[in-house]
């Protein structure tokens, strides 16, 4: 099996081959970037392997939540890599991905969404399986899922922007700092793509799960 996988649903643009279990991996801070320098990162990957984007299996990409810009451009060069390489494509959850990132069983993925919000999810790992137990959502810090128990660990940006979540939850760690990172979704895309799953290029969505994108003047306080 072997597949590029990538995000930039974050300030953050990540990339990795996977070559039948060997993941090589690429991340840069990209801020407003991406769009320039994630198919040069793609390509150094690929020429690093001495591969062809035609002797790929398939192209995953984060399809969010996340930035709606970012998401954009993930599904956009999802698409046209897949499309001219004849390749399925697969959408991984982003708060999915920073769970599979965070080294834990039990896992609050918060991403900062700005304007006063965040990305949220709560997981749980089932037999090698991650469980979604409440989320994907968007909504005020205040009203991110709240685990039972005391085993679950924070992840995420939300958590750096947000330090009231941690506050108010019973969580063993944070670790504000991790991003859903392109290895971390091929570990997650590899059983997937050995099942079938990979869907048509054409077919490569992104996850929107908030329809306004920008505060008005007059929400912003000015």
């Amino acid at each position: 099996m072997k597949f590029l996988a990538f995000d930039t649903a974050t300030e953050w643009c990540s990339a990795a081959l996977w070559v039948d279990g060997v993941c090589t991996q690429r991340e840069i801070h990209a801020g407003q970037k991406h769009s320039d320098l994630l198919v040069p990162m793609l390509m150094e990957l690929l020429a690093e392997s001495g591969l062809a984007l035609k002797q790929l299996d398939a192209i995953v990409y984060g399809m969010g939540p996340g930035s709606f810009t970012g998401l954009r451009i993930a599904c956009g060069v999802a698409q046209g890599l897949a499309l001219g390489a004849d390749l399925p494509v697969l959408g991984i959850s982003t708060l999915e991905t920073l769970a599979e990132e965070a080294g834990a069983e039990q896992v609050l993925a918060c991403l900062d969404a700005r304007m006063n919000e965040v990305y949220a999810g709560l997981y749980q790992r089932e037999n090698a399986v991650w469980r979604c137990l409440a989320g994907p959502l968007v909504c005020p810090p205040s009203a991110a899922p709240i685990p039972e128990g005391d085993n679950f660990v924070g992840v995420g940006s939300g958590f750096a922007a947000y330090p009231e979540i941690a506050a108010a939850r019973r969580l063993s760690r944070v670790d504000a700092s991790l991003i859903p990172h392109a290895r971390a979704m091929a570990r997650l895309a590899a059983p997937r793509l050995l099942r079938g799953e990979g869907l048509p290029a054409e077919n490569a969505e992104p996850l929107y799960i908030r329809d306004k994108v920008a505060l008005k003047i007059c929400e912003r306080g000015l």
